[in-house]
């Protein structure tokens, strides 16, 4: 039988509960664990798929085409696992399948409740993952903080599953703030005392206190939380901020999370766990060799979680490359012609990143422009590529209306256009082209010697994609298309052969990467980027030039 964790959160939001989560399936993975997570969220939204990215931030696809909150990104970069549709759930997903159970009859008539129809629902899905024995933990994270109204349900279908399931089957792990007063220069424990408080009140009792912090915790300080909060004083945990997400697995095994976690839950392992490749990782990330500064180009950089899975590539990918990655964010709505390059001079690779609707994309074909024209390392994910289209029908093939459908309906050269199934769409909500799809990449292309492979799959979420009819215009002109999808001939992949590194791709690449299996693309478009800086230098420096000569 599987073993089930929960994380609840308290005090305030944004602690890193899906962080710390997921280093602690990490630990229990590195010690042969097989371990899931899921995320309940208590929003009505049935999934995130229709949210502004400024509300929630990105919007995560899975392998099986579901839109997921971001905090499964955490997961399956750490587990470097597959995540699916039953591993994120709101409040309008349980709500949506209760009130269509009522209307097929299947309640007999009785009156629909949250107690126990609602509840009932929330433990049915928080069990599925463990009833065909492929886990032996689930950790669960509840999203939201104790106290939301909205958050109530789940918390009391945490305290009814405590209740139903043998006692060493459950562990519960409380995520709080410890804040530090610079005036009175000192720790406080009141708002966890709250916290626990008003959980326990919910009748469910933490069985660890996971404390943020952003000083250390005194041994008596310890003592304290866990005499107020009645838990071992073992059992309190610090978390300090980190300078990456990722030493945080690290933090929580000095911290003897996951031996915590194990004994309440009665499993015994002797080994210890096995994270050198993480370690090795990480090595890499604190001590890199080199450097490269990238812009991202986007029209959401004031909320960095809209491009997560982005920024998490790069590190990555720098990694990898033993190269610190910088990320200079540029706001597509303010680049024009008179001064991209101002603003893209001092950049050693250019990203446009994925988007919808019509704000900042003319600043994004600007921006594609300026990296065709100089030779700057360019990677376009998803509506970046769609820009890249666009400015290579604009300037090279002399369409200079062409367009997507998407921004001008009446665009007499719809280059990117509506896919023909999504034209009798008027559901907003999970129905673009979603999930995991097969390319084929072309022979001799650098899609090809990047991936080493002829087919591969990866990820998508769009509506609109490359206009076919143009195609051979394109490839006449030196724009090749060199990754299509076999079914619907798709074009996938762009790219110009001519420059350096220039390539585009309509899918998500980002959402694909992990810490122990970082992209090629990102990989490559790092090295392009390391090798476009070198070539500065030497131009700036005649001996290094020759050095390198």
């Amino acid at each position: 039988m599987a073993k089930y964790i929960f994380v609840t959160g308290g005090v305030t939001s944004s602690l890193g509960k899906g962080i710390i989560a997921a280093s602690l399936a990490k630990l229990l993975q590195a010690r042969g664990l097989r371990v899931t997570i899921q995320k309940f969220d208590p929003y009505i939204n049935v999934d995130p798929g229709t949210l502004n990215p400024y509300e929630h931030g990105e919007c995560y696809v899975t392998e099986d085409g579901a839109e997921t909150d971001l905090d499964l990104g955490h997961y399956e970069r750490f587990l470097n696992i597959f995540t699916t549709q039953a591993n994120n759930v709101t409040t309008g997903r349980i709500y949506q399948t209760v009130i269509n159970k009522e209307r097929e009859g299947a309640f007999l008539g009785k009156t629909v409740q949250v107690i126990p129809h609602i509840t009932d629902e929330i433990k049915r899905r928080m069990l599925a993952l463990g009833k065909n024995n492929e886990y032996d933990v689930i950790i669960t994270e509840l999203g939201g903080t104790v106290g939301d109204i909205e958050s109530l349900p789940f918390i009391e279908a945490l305290r009814q599953l405590q209740w139903e399931l043998p006692e060493e089957d459950t562990v519960v792990v409380h995520l709080t703030l410890i804040p530090y007063l610079k005036a009175a220069k000192e720790l406080k424990t009141k708002p966890t005392q709250h916290s626990v408080k008003m959980l326990s009140q919910e009748g469910v009792h933490p069985d660890i206190i996971v404390c943020r912090t952003e000083r250390p915790l005194s041994p008596d300080l310890r003592r304290k939380i866990a005499l107020f909060c009645n838990v071992k004083q073992e059992a309190v945990i610090e978390a300090a901020d980190a300078p990456t997400i990722y030493e945080v697995p690290l933090a929580m095994m000095r911290e003897k999370l996951d031996l915590i976690c194990m004994k309440k839950l009665n499993i015994t392992l002797q080994n210890e766990p096995d994270l050198h490749r993480w370690k090795e990782f990480l090595d890499k990330l604190k001590y890199p060799k080199s450097q490269v500064t990238i812009g991202l180009i986007g029209k959401y950089i004031e909320l960095q979680d809209a491009y997560k899975s982005i920024l998490e590539a790069f590190v990555h990918a720098g990694a990898i490359n033993e190269c610190k990655v910088q990320v200079v964010n540029v706001h597509s709505e303010f680049i024009t012609d008179d001064n991209v390059a101002e603003k893209l001079a001092n950049l050693d690779g250019l990203l446009v990143a994925p988007g919808f609707g019509h704000r900042g994309v003319e600043g994004k074909i600007v921006a594609v422009k300026y990296a065709r024209e100089n030779n700057l390392p360019f990677f376009g994910i998803c509506l970046g590529m769609q820009m890249s289209v666009i400015e290579y029908a604009r300037d090279i093939l002399g369409l200079p209306k062409a367009h997507s459908t998407e921004m001008d309906l009446n665009t007499p050269d719809p280059v990117i256009d509506l896919m023909e199934e999504q034209k009798k769409v008027t559901a907003k909500g999970g129905t673009m082209r979603l999930g995991s799809y097969t390319c084929h990449t072309l022979e001799g292309s650098l899609a090809r010697r990047i991936y080493g492979r002829e087919v591969i799959t990866e990820r998508h979420r769009h509506r609109w994609e490359f206009n076919n009819q143009y195609l051979t215009r394109f490839e006449e002109a030196g724009m090749i298309a060199s990754g299509k999808n076999p079914e619907s001939g798709l074009v996938e992949i762009v790219e110009l052969p001519r420059h350096p590194f220039f390539i585009g791709v309509q899918y998500h690449p980002e959402l694909k990467s992990t810490v122990e299996n970082p992209h090629p693309l990102f990989v490559h478009f790092i090295k392009a980027a390391k090798e476009y800086a070198d070539q500065k230098s030497a131009v700036k420096n005649p001996l290094l030039q020759s050095e390198m000569i």
